[in-house]
């Protein structure tokens, strides 16, 4: 993580980019994901409907980040103290909704690297 964030203040130094360094939010790899979601979580899968029925994780909910007044909706019903394990197709969708759940005041929030692709 701390390399992560190294390099993000790098490059947002080079080319300008307002990069916020985030202590809530975890980018975890494929094996540290699959091992903190084996026990009851709050597993969310971020990518539009027809992504999510197309194949997911199992026992994740569908909360989709482009339809942005439902997403907010969604996780004002799940528990802000409690860590949210997130994910979409690559990984950028989901590091943007990481982002919006840090301003929502969750708490833990932890990204899956590479998203659903890396996950098959």
């Amino acid at each position: 993580m701390k390399t992560l964030l190294i390099l993000m203040s790098f490059f947002s130094s080079l080319f300008g980019g307002n990069t916020k360094q985030i202590d809530t939010i975890t980018v975890l790899d494929k094996a540290e994901f699959k091992n903190a979601i084996a026990h009851k979580v709050q597993l969310v899968d971020v990518r539009t409907p027809n992504e999510y029925a197309s194949g997911h994780i199992k026992n994740a909910i569908n909360i989709d980040f482009f339809n942005q007044t439902a997403f907010v909706k969604a996780f004002e019903k799940l528990d802000k103290e409690k860590p949210v394990y997130i994910y979409c197709k690559s990984g950028n969708r989901s590091n943007k909704a990481a982002q919006k759940l840090d301003s929502l005041g969750f708490k833990n929030i932890y990204d899956l690297r590479g998203g659903y692709m890396n996950w098959n």
